[in-house]
């Protein structure tokens, strides 16, 4: 299992602006595709309390919701991700 698994949807902006800096920093990191089933989406509002994605979470258990590039970039280098 990867540290980083990401939640999100190919149709999401956010979504995929965030799987773009994560292949760009050559992060490892476990998709989920929440459009596929529902119990993937149920997944992803579980960990971050609301239906908004993405969400990325860490196997620290920290987890970011639709993060900035800055935001996702510091939670990636304080656990020497990328």
């Amino acid at each position: 299992m990867a540290d980083v698994t990401y939640y999100g949807a190919d149709w999401c902006v956010d979504c995929r602006r965030s799987k773009a800096l994560l292949n760009r920093l050559a992060v490892e990191y476990d998709t989920k595709d929440v459009s596929e089933s529902a119990e993937l989406a149920s997944e992803a509002e579980n960990i971050a309390g609301r239906k908004n994605i993405p969400v990325i979470l860490f196997a620290d258990g920290h987890f970011l919701v639709e993060p900035s590039d800055k935001d996702l970039e510091a939670a990636l280098a304080e656990r020497n991700l990328a």
